[in-house]
């Protein structure tokens, strides 16, 4: 058997005054770096935040989208023989060979319809949706970081440039006509 050494219990000591001021000025250091720092790491909380939800649902800002992409066609009702410029239904578009969905709102299904109320209010927003794309030339502005959704349709902005430089979203105009509702995806409401 070996020798037992006894267990000695250390003294507390006070931080000498050298050590309380390292460590202050460290805190001091840390302090300033993170006040300069605060906007960045804000920032990127919000884009992580604005990625999180499906960013293909929102209005992207001007840093993150194509070039403006101008259209000037008069547009029809989707059907046979009428398919080059054409409304298929309240949020959704056909332009030559493309299918274009506009992004930020949800209008009610017309095919097929889930009750009678769906299908008369889709036909208001198929409507309403044809006579803002035939109120005058517009532009489709594209998100680069997705263009194109789960259907392989085109996902775009659609807006008018107003006399004064402004721009018009034809998204706004839809869901103030209250014909389409805001849809930043996840599960959508029913119409019925």
């Amino acid at each position: 058997m070996g020798k037992v050494i006894r267990f000695r219990r250390r003294r507390r000591t006070k931080p000498r005054d050298d050590d309380a001021v390292t460590v202050s000025g460290v805190v001091r250091e840390t302090f300033q770096w993170l006040r300069v720092l605060r906007p960045f790491i804000l920032l990127a909380i919000l884009v992580s935040l604005w990625i999180g939800m499906d960013p293909a649902l929102i209005e992207p800002p001007a840093i993150l989208s194509s070039d403006p992409e101008p259209v000037d066609e008069a547009f029809t009702r989707c059907g046979l023989g009428r398919g080059h410029a054409c409304v298929i239904d309240g949020d959704t578009f056909k332009l030559g060979t493309r299918k274009v969905r506009i992004i930020g709102i949800d209008a009610p299904e017309t095919h097929p319809p889930r009750c009678d109320e769906e299908a008369q209010l889709g036909e208001l927003a198929t409507a309403k949706l044809q006579e803002l794309l035939n109120a005058g030339p517009f532009e489709m502005v594209a998100p680069i970081y997705r263009a194109r959704d789960r259907y392989g349709r085109d996902l775009r902005v659609i807006r008018r440039t107003l006399p004064d430089g402004s721009y018009e979203s034809i998204a706004d105009e839809m869901r103030e006509s209250g014909v389409a509702r805001r849809y930043l995806g996840g599960l959508r409401g029913g119409w019925c």
